[in-house]
């Protein structure tokens, strides 16, 4: 709890505080009753009309009436994780981008454009770390047009969570109508435990994804494109684990890509027949030792919010969450 029952409950927050991080206090629906309040803890994105705005770590938006507040302060930037490697935002930010390479890209100031012809949101979107030397809107303008050009959908990826995350920018992407299509987690952990985890001699490691692994991989209609952005990064990684006799595709594969202290995993998945026998531990852990090998000692791994069997596999292996992420879609102007 942010408020202790015995403190002083006054509101010291103003629309002037819009930007920084605070927790309030609001009665539930406005109605006093036995279990009435509700604590929000987030940035504060907007205090208009009488509304306040604050967006939560996960990124979902909160929308308060002034009127109902009972307490409100500003609190300082979210903590510094407790478990894992120690990072920033903007570090993790662009060793996850180089992990999945676009085909093309231009620079809009501090922004990114990105493009693959349209494989994998991560290599076909704005990737903003700073100031795109325009004004937003003539700079979403500039990517509309971008994207556009090359018949693609135009995203803009953001973060929420984390000192220096983009709650403030995600909040001026809903004001235009940009939606959120996509919401994941970014999440660390220390290389050597994963390692530790399981022997892994049945698994077999490669520098290229063959037809076997990819017919594994969930992703289908896969062309020359994909295997470029699969393969790129690095030092890239493959991992199988055979199947049966006669079989065309691995029990279970994974990806990793080693870059400096990092290794980033990716793509690993398991035979539905064969899920909960270690499969993917052990394709994790002789991935781990390669990157260990190479001079990696911190990890990282994105998994969307609902994929409750990842996260439970991943929580187990010591990974924790480090910030959101989040895919914003552009509004079609056509629509009525």
């Amino acid at each position: 709890m942010e408020f202790s029952l015995g403190a002083r409950l006054e509101v010291r927050i103003t629309p002037a505080d819009v930007g920084k991080r605070v927790s309030v206090r609001r009665l539930r629906e406005g109605v006093v009753t036995d279990g009435r309040f509700t604590d929000t803890v987030g940035v504060l994105t907007s205090w208009d009309d009488g509304v306040l705005t604050v967006t939560r770590r996960d990124g979902e938006s909160v929308r308060i009436a002034a009127s109902a507040l009972v307490a409100g302060k500003v609190v300082p930037p979210a903590p510094a994780r407790r478990r894992g490697p120690a990072t920033s935002y903007e570090e993790l930010a662009r060793v996850t981008a180089r992990a999945w390479r676009p085909l093309e890209s231009e620079r809009l100031g501090d922004w990114e454009l990105r493009a693959a012809a349209g494989f994998t949101r991560r290599a076909n979107s704005v990737l903003p770390l700073g100031d795109p030397g325009l004004p937003l809107d003539g700079a979403l303008e500039a990517v509309r047009g971008w994207y556009a050009a090359r018949e693609l959908p135009a995203y803009v990826q953001t973060a929420t969570g984390a000192e220096g995350t983009q709650e403030m920018l995600c909040a001026e992407l809903e004001r235009r109508g940009w939606t959120r299509e996509v919401t994941a987690g970014l999440w660390v952990g220390g290389l050597a435990p994963v390692a530790d985890r399981a022997e892994g001699t049945g698994v077999v490691l490669s520098r290229h994804a063959d037809k076997a692994w990819l017919a594994r991989y969930q992703r289908k209609g896969l062309g020359e494109t994909a295997l470029r952005v699969l393969g790129s990064g690095a030092s890239v990684w493959f991992a199988s684990v055979p199947g049966a006799a006669g079989g065309s595709a691995p029990a279970a594969i994974g990806r990793c890509v080693v870059d400096g202290r990092w290794a980033g995993f990716a793509a690993v998945e398991v035979d539905p027949a064969l899920r909960r026998r270690g499969l993917a531990t052990e394709v994790m852990a002789a991935l781990a030792r390669r990157a260990l090998e190479e001079g990696a000692s911190a990890a990282w791994l994105q998994v969307e919010a609902d994929n409750a069997g990842a996260r439970a596999l991943y929580g187990g292996l010591g990974f924790a969450a480090h910030h959101a992420y989040h895919h914003y879609r552009a509004p079609d102007l056509h629509q009525n």
